[in-house]
């Protein structure tokens, strides 16, 4: 029997000394190099409101996403009526559908011309005037849902990529539902510059790129510079100007991003200063999977104005490289394997269909544009960041040292043992949050707070059990078995109504009601094992001992 106490013992001491070691990089700036293999670097990060920074929820207008391809197509009828020889009478209904006038012998060859178009709208036929026809057409539900989807996606790219050149550490960017982005800029006080750079039109550019301009260590010289000037990294056009003597006239330099198993990097590219074409060309891309091999491509399409330079770029630079180009960043480099005409062309590259799926956003993003308001903004200085810290610090600190105090003086023994429990649970808790990098905020240390109530709570209801058995005469070993079996419920009861209610906080909160969730979560795990496996394996040590008749608590 005293063996299986010394196990349970082992265990809770190796629990121990694993979650101090995960709590170091918590607190320790640089963590040991003997830490490095087996704990993250970082550990638990501070929120906007105990470092700084600004946090905005931003909202996007799908429904102008969907009236942007309504209108393309509605521009599209024209053209095909006037290729008929015909006339249309087009009318928009609302922003997926419109209605169409049309001839009556021309109502079949504009169904198959809609099919042909990529079957992305419905049509429902009925009756008009005479010889006439008028025809519903419509968005696909499953369209519809698809360009939702992509213009949040489109945005929180084209936003990832402006934030990357602001230079901000540590950014949080994320989808929140089906239409708000939540952006987190630690350290920034100037709220309007951000919010400026972070609002204004993606630029999506098509450059040659030079291949037959070779300079030699153009990496080393890109890098040296950029030691020298951080900023080069984010300043293309300061960079060029620092390459000037280097670089021949009409060529540029580029950071090309390249992704593989380690993570994302960027290498100098040169391309052609003046662009080729522009991303107002760009009408639509999707992924399509490339029938012979299974293998996920690109399809493009543009304009009648797009296609037709397309075809004539393409048709002068066989065997070049085409560079797509998003806000000064190289996103891919395809090769031009012939001249491409009709408006429509495909990237292929071996690509998995994320990194496809990528790039068909990236594309998208100049050309489906959906208007991005501010729903919610909150910039919070340094100081007052400090400031909660250190009045967060100091709630907890009172908090536990009364609690510390009341537990002793009134339950002396269980009193000890909820104390060590305690301070097991707070160890735990911390090095679980550091471990997992999670983000600890105002709300959270509120949560902590809570977590010490919570914790000393179930020691409460277990030793008021225990004493009422030993009243009633029982043993001090039945009095603790019958006590803690009675106690049991109720405690798992109590957490588990209060576990679905932080679950529930985080999955729909945001911000700090998010961080308050996390750590009431976390806290609520860590009480139910040290209330449950530490208290009770320390009690039964202790009862365990040869001639113990009677109970301190």
């Amino acid at each position: 029997m005293r063996k299986k106490y010394q196990f349970r013992f082992a265990i809770i001491l190796f629990t121990v000394i694993l979650g101090i070691i995960f709590f170091i990089p918590t607190v320790m700036p640089k963590r040991p190099e003997w830490l490095a293999a087996i704990t993250p670097e970082r550990g638990a990060k501070l929120g906007l409101d105990l470092r700084g920074g600004m946090h905005l929820v931003l909202g996007v207008d799908t429904a102008s996403a969907l009236h942007s391809r309504v209108r393309y197509f509605r521009g599209r009828i024209d053209l095909w009526a006037e290729e008929q020889g015909t006339l249309a009478q087009v009318r928009e209904l609302d922003e997926t559908s419109i209605e169409v006038t049309i001839d009556a012998k021309k109502v079949d060859a504009f169904k198959k011309w809609v099919e042909d178009f990529g079957g992305t709208f419905e049509i429902k036929a009925t009756e008009g005037a005479a010889g006439a026809a008028i025809l519903t057409v419509s968005l696909a539900r499953e369209e519809v849902a698809m360009i939702r989807d992509w213009a949040v996606l489109q945005s929180l790219e084209t936003i990832r990529n402006r934030i990357d050149q602001y230079g901000v550490a540590e950014p949080t960017i994320q989808r929140q539902g089906d239409d708000r982005i939540v952006i987190q800029l630690p350290g920034i006080e100037d709220s309007g510059r951000a919010i400026d750079l972070i609002g204004k039109t993606a630029q999506l550019t098509f450059h040659i790129v030079r291949s037959d301009v070779v300079i030699q260590e153009l990496g080393k010289i890109v890098d040296d510079l950029v030691v020298e000037n951080p900023d080069l990294k984010r300043d293309n056009v300061a960079l060029n100007a620092a390459l000037a003597g280097t670089l021949p006239t009409g060529v540029a330099v580029r950071f090309q991003r390249i992704s593989d198993e380690y993570g994302t990097t960027t290498v100098p590219i040169l391309i052609d200063a003046e662009p080729t074409m522009s991303g107002e060309t760009v009408v639509d891309a999707r992924v399509r999977i490339e029938q012979q091999f299974n293998e996920p491509y690109v399809m493009l399409e543009f304009n009648q104005d797009g296609g037709k330079l397309f075809a004539e770029t393409t048709g002068k630079h066989v065997g070049k490289q085409l560079a797509i180009v998003l806000d000064e960043s190289v996103y891919s480099a395809p090769v031009i394997r012939e001249k491409i005409s009709g408006g429509v062309a495909s990237i292929e590259g071996g690509f998995t269909m994320d990194e496809a799926r990528d790039l068909a956003i990236v594309l998208r993003a100049g050309a489906l544009p959906a208007d991005v308001t501010i729903e919610e903004e909150r910039t919070v200085g340094p100081s007052l960041g400090q400031d909660s810290i250190r009045r967060g610090v100091n709630a907890i600190t009172v908090g536990a040292v009364l609690v510390f105090i009341f537990m002793l003086v009134y339950y002396k023994l269980g009193g000890v043992i909820a104390n060590i429990a305690l301070a097991v649970n707070m160890i735990l808790l911390l090095a679980i949050m550091g471990m997992f990098e999670s983000t600890l905020t105002l709300p959270g240390l509120a949560g902590i707070v809570l977590t010490i109530g919570m914790a000393v709570d179930g020691n409460i209801i277990i030793f008021e059990r225990i004493k009422e058995e030993l009243k009633l005469g029982k043993s001090v070993r039945v009095a603790v078995e019958t006590g803690f079996g009675k106690a049991m419920w109720s405690i798992l009861d109590a957490n588990i109504t209060t576990l679905i209610a932080g679950v529930i906080l985080f999955q729909f909160g945001t911000g700090p009601v998010r961080g308050f969730a996390v750590t009431l979560t976390v806290g609520i795990l860590t009480t139910l094992f040290t209330v449950l496996v530490v208290s009770r394996t320390l009690l039964d040590m202790y009862v365990q001992r040869r001639g113990i008749s009677r109970l301190p608590i």
